[in-house]
């Protein structure tokens, strides 16, 4: 079951391209807890999870998972990502070693 979504934009010669972020509910594994996500890239869409000592953790690790990913890639570096709306980033959170690479409002607020 999706949780929870979002939609950022992709500038490409052709137009833009949705890239759609998809969150699904955390779920037992064992004696840990899974939260699986899953990024449409333009060439694929990527499918991962996090895992946690509980269901919170999984979410929060997921959610900077996703965060990292996406600051990483090379949609960003090239500067054609965006949230499509008036946020200037993503509005995802990653780990603290990698907040100098925040944008925007990305920057200002996590």
């Amino acid at each position: 079951m999706i949780v929870a979504g979002r939609l950022l934009e992709l500038q490409s010669a052709h137009g833009n391209v949705s890239v759609e972020i998809r969150i699904f509910m955390p779920q037992p594994d064992r004696e840990h807890w899974s939260c699986a996500y899953e990024i449409d890239w333009p060439e694929g869409t990527r499918k991962f999870a996090a895992h946690g000592l509980d269901s919170m953790q999984a979410l929060i690790l997921a959610l900077n998972m996703i965060g990292s990913e996406i600051y990483t890639s090379d949609y960003h570096k090239s500067g054609k990502l965006s949230s499509g709306e008036s946020w200037q980033g993503y509005g995802f959170p990653v780990p603290n070693n990698m907040r100098d690479l925040l944008i925007g409002d990305d920057k200002k607020y996590h």
